[in-house]
């Protein structure tokens, strides 16, 4: 099964830039010790104040029981405090798998 990528584009104030940078990792390490599923992420500053989130799931029922959880853990509650507007918000199967790591 191919995996479930979830993009998110958001906008942060550029006072709270940095307060979301730091909040990063304490959501990853809290979607890796709650999000059965949870495979990936990558965070792309975009031009205009905005930020792609590239995130990848084993499924959509991963994704979807992901969605379902929220802001439960407070690492996760940390960093989705400081994103300002939501851009899009889109779901895709990655096609290609492959990795220049």
């Amino acid at each position: 099964m191919a995996a479930t990528v979830e993009l998110t584009r958001f906008k942060v104030d550029p006072d709270k830039t940095e307060a979301m940078l730091a909040a990063r990792p304490g959501m990853l390490a809290d979607f890796r010790a709650d999000r059965d599923g949870f495979l990936d992420a990558r965070l792309i500053r975009l031009p205009g104040g905005e930020w792609l989130d590239v995130v990848e799931w084993r499924s959509p029922e991963d994704f979807a029981a992901s969605r379902a959880k929220g802001a439960n853990l407070p690492g996760i509650a940390a960093f989705f405090a400081t994103l300002g507007e939501l851009v899009s918000d889109e779901q895709g199967t990655l096609a290609a798998p492959g990795s220049t790591r």
